[in-house]
């Protein structure tokens, strides 16, 4: 009996373990079951008996087993206490270890850069800004205590003893050790006073105070008085730095900034050893390098950020006058002479759009008010024996016309104008290329700008100008309806004022057939104004024909002179442009593919095997094709002649284009796999995230950089094109520059329809989209000729005869016409509250075959007008537009596209 034996319960065994073990599971499981079913407020009373029952080590156990398996939250002290505590915290770092904060997470970089924290430690060396920072500059102390650093040229007594020499006569070794021995016990006592008035100024410091001018503000009343000598250090410490301000604006060179973005430009080291000193030739003498840019510049403030220091530059609207212009360039100079001047605006190889109804060119460039403008321009800039020049940031070395320009203003100013000599595709890429006769060394880009901004900009315009593209055309539906409206707005308005309400309710047929007339007369002076045009253009084209005779036989004469040089230059661009294609190509190589195949290998893999071959081995493959492409151009430049010839190796080129065939046909696939790898795989996401868009990769993501082969062959057809029109008729190399042209222009074609192809599969897939209900419309050869929208019509007896015949307005439609089916959808408006916007909704209705389409022409009466039915195998829709042109133009283009379905 002593093996059952009870404590405390007539059912639970007490010297038994295993039926005490077993009894106290399935109890545990009964009170588990019991726990389930209880409501939430059940299970909290529960809980609260069981945790009172406890004790402080179970308490203890319980606390231990959630810090396990549930992730304390930790809370960054810069984000919870105010900033001006969390910048007094920040205030006693060094300059190292705020450097080293900021790189912990956004927030403290975001404090460790303010100007609160870096004024103080370059005032205190008297490294002052010589500029007010504008409002939304920011970190701008941060980099000028970085900068002076950066440039500080520290020397001991012996050391510069030792570079700049002594007037004392050499010392013996006993002297010398106690000179050692003096200066050492001299630093000692030196950092010995700072480290007590650094901490006499502690004492009396209040927590909030963070070296801002805003600090004084919030000074107390009432602050513990510091001693005698304290004072005095710290008024000798003031007067120190109040010299030390008006000696650096003294020497800082004056200059006048427009824009007030950019850097400024630092002090010699002339400066920095004897600050006191005056020293009359400073840059005042020197003569700066200016630059204008202009409004219309897409971008124009990455253009501005990217003005190197030391240059003047000055941003202009474009609807300035000439006069207008001139005062900004006079005020910005301030009296001086500029030793060279660029113009960044708007222009293309023939004429440079520098103001709104100025476009420069050969024709009015002689007008007396243009003429007045460059030479009062060319007096601002050095003349060409002092090597001043003007550099038009414009196109105009790449043809003739151009060309003439800058001798024409040459002449007239005797300042030398240059300008890119660059054809190649793409926003503003002519800039980086060669310039007509530099005689500087470098290119006129890098006087004015830094490069890489440079062309991270032109990169962006690139974007800039596709999209807006896109937006014109979405934005083209909606300025034809507006257009429209206003239309119809001022006939109304025009009836009104005529006539008067009175007589418009009681001669309706006369203000509708006045009406008419006036939608007729507006088409007639649109059509006049185009015979108009056309025959101007005629007379111009005759008269154009017939100077063109004349400046054909001055061109063959000038191109038989310098053709061969231009031959060369053209030449020269390709291979450059090439050099900067396969640049890019190796981008794609070194910054994505050799790290996740290194990755891979080290069985740490970030994308698989089967995935990096999708994504990489065709671009691969044009890479290995245009790096031989380019040694063969380059091997060619080192001995080129003008006999020698270029169009064997791109023909060459041209007939392994099957490397770029197996690209474009795998280019879909190659977006899908980025996207869904991005989406899900973590790893790769990191990856991408950094790596694009960084300086390595010029500022682009992988897709933005696989898009260069497709825009590559439209630089090779320009420069070839070039290349063949400075090539003589007699040449060797005109009849493989044909062939390599017909070649890379046959290529051309298969990528523009190719493009075709895939945008009108969006096309329809954006239409299946926007359409409730629609079926799947992606089938092959399937394309969109025309989007109709028309009022539903309702007969109330189809009995009588149409002209008396009474039709009801029952639902809107939009008829979607495709190349092979008609898809017929109801078409709603909902607008938003507050707002003018609207916002149009499709419902499916039906879809049609074409040729099982019948068309009925409703003739116009007295109830209905621009009628039509559409009758299927099934339906019927009476239908009607708001204008009789797109009844008859909706018709024509329906009944061609029927007679061409049913003819396949």
């Amino acid at each position: 009996m002593e093996n059952f034996h009870t404590r405390f319960s007539a059912w639970t065994p007490f010297s038994n373990k295993s039926l005490n073990r077993q009894l106290f599971q399935e109890r545990v499981a009964l009170t588990s079951h019991w726990f389930d079913l209880w409501t939430n407020k059940q299970r909290q009373e529960f809980l609260f008996a069981i945790f009172l029952r406890c004790t402080k080590s179970q308490l203890r156990f319980v606390q231990d087993w959630f810090s396990e398996r549930m992730q304390v939250a930790k809370v960054d002290f810069s984000t919870v206490l105010p900033r001006f505590i969390s910048l007094y915290i920040f205030s006693f770092l060094s300059p190292k270890d705020l450097c080293a904060a900021a790189q912990v997470s956004w927030p403290w970089k975001f404090l460790t850069e303010q100007d609160c924290l870096w004024m103080p430690k370059c005032v205190k060396f008297g490294w002052f800004l010589p500029y007010t920072p504008t409002d939304n500059e920011y970190g701008a102390w941060k980099r000028h205590y970085v900068a002076c650093v950066s440039h500080l040229d520290w020397l001991t007594p012996r050391e510069a003893a030792a570079i700049y020499g002594t007037l004392n006569e050499p010392k013996t070794e006993d002297e010398e050790l106690l000179e050692r021995q003096r200066e050492k016990c001299l630093r000692k006592r030196i950092w010995e006073e700072i480290a007590l008035r650094n901490k006499e100024l502690f004492k009396v410091r209040p927590p909030w105070v963070s070296g801002t001018c805003c600090s004084s503000v919030l000074k107390p009343r009432r602050q513990p008085r510091l001693s005698q000598t304290v004072r005095e250090r710290v008024g000798s410490h003031e007067a120190l730095e109040k010299q030390l301000v008006l000696t650096s604006l003294e020497i800082l060179p004056k200059r006048s900034n427009i824009s007030g973005s950019h850097s400024y430009p630092l002090l010699s080291k002339k400066y920095w050893h004897g600050v006191h000193k005056n020293d009359d030739s400073s840059s005042y003498a020197l003569r700066p390098h200016f630059i204008l840019i202009s409004s219309r510049i897409p971008a124009y403030e990455m253009v501005v950020e990217s003005v190197k220091a030391g240059v003047v530059s000055v941003v202009y609207e474009h609807s300035v006058t000439l006069e207008s212009l001139l005062y900004l360039i006079e005020k910005a100079l301030d009296g001086r002479k500029a030793q060279s001047m660029g113009i960044f605006s708007d222009g293309d190889s023939r004429e440079i759009n520098l103001l709104q109804g100025y476009k420069i060119g050969v024709k009015n460039l002689l007008r007396p008010e243009v003429r007045d403008f460059w030479e009062k321009l060319g007096s601002y800039v050095a003349t060409e024996e002092e090597g001043g020049h003007v550099d038009f940031f414009v196109p105009l070395g790449a043809s003739e016309a151009g060309t003439e320009v800058l001798s024409q203003l040459s002449q007239l100013t005797g300042t030398f104008f240059t300008a890119p000599t660059g054809i190649a595709t793409g926003s503003y890429q002519h800039i980086l290329s060669d310039w007509l006769g530099s005689q500087w060394g470098k290119a006129p880009s890098s006087i004015y700008f830094c490069e890489a901004k440079l062309q991270t900009w032109s990169s962006f315009a690139d974007f800039l100008e596709e999209t807006l593209k896109t937006v014109r055309k979405q934005l083209y539906p909606l300025f034809k309806e507006l257009q429209k409206s206003i239309s119809g707005r001022m006939i109304g308005q025009f009836m009104f004022d005529t006539m008067g309400m009175t007589n418009i309710l009681n001669n309706q047929e006369t203000a509708q057939a006045l009406a008419d007339r006036l939608m007729e007369l507006s088409k007639e002076d649109s059509e006049r104004s185009v015979v108009e045009r056309q025959f101007l253009g005629h007379k111009v084209q005759a008269q154009q024909k017939y100077l063109n005779f004349e400046a054909l036989i001055n061109l063959e004469r000038i191109l038989q002179k310098d053709s061969a040089e231009k031959r060369t230059r053209v030449v020269r661009e390709l291979l450059q442009s090439e050099r900067k294609y396969v640049q890019m190509l190796e981008i794609v190589r070194d910054v994505y593919f050799a790290p996740l195949k290194a990755a891979l290998s080290s069985n740490r893999a970030i994308l698989s095997a089967a995935n990096i071959q999708i994504l990489f081995s065709d671009i691969l493959q044009i890479l290995s094709l245009n790096r031989q492409f380019l040694d063969n151009l380059r091997d060619r430049l080192q001995e080129w002649s003008p006999a020698h010839c270029v169009g064997e190796i791109v023909t060459k080129f041209g007939s392994q284009l099957n490397t770029y065939t197996n690209f474009f046909n795998n280019y879909p696939v190659i977006l899908k796999t980025i996207e869904k790898c991005r989406e899900m795989i973590p790893a790769f996401r990191t990856f991408l995230k950094r790596h694009d868009k960084t300086i390595v990769t010029k500022m682009l993501s992988l897709p933005e950089l696989l898009l260069y082969p497709s825009r590559r062959f439209e630089e090779y057809l320009n420069l070839l094109y070039a290349v063949r029109l400075h090539t003589p008729a007699e040449h060797v190399d005109r009849g493989d520059l044909t062939t390599a042209i017909d070649q890379i222009k046959k290529y051309k074609s298969y990528i523009d329809q190719m493009k075709q192809n895939i945008n009108m599969k969006d096309h329809l897939s954006d239409i299946q989209r926007i359409i409730w209900g629609c079926p799947t419309l992606s089938e092959v050869n399937r394309y969109l000729i025309r989007v109709q929208d028309v009022a539903q019509l309702h007969c109330c007896d189809e009995e009588i005869s149409f002209s008396l015949r009474l039709y009801e307005h029952i639902h809107d439609l939009s008829l979607f016409l495709f190349n092979d089916a008609l898809l017929v959808s109801s078409r709603g408006t909902s607008h938003t509250p507050f707002e003018r916007t609207s916002k149009t909704t499709y419902q499916f209705i039906a879809s049609v075959a074409l040729h099982r389409l019948l068309i009925e022409n409703i003739p116009d009466s007295k109830y209905v007008k621009n009628a039509f039915i559409l009758q299927g195998p099934k339906y019927k829709w009476i239908c009607a537009t708001e204008v009789e042109d797109e009844k008859f133009l909706w018709l024509s283009v329906l009944r061609n596209a029927i007679k061409s379905s049913m003819e396949k």
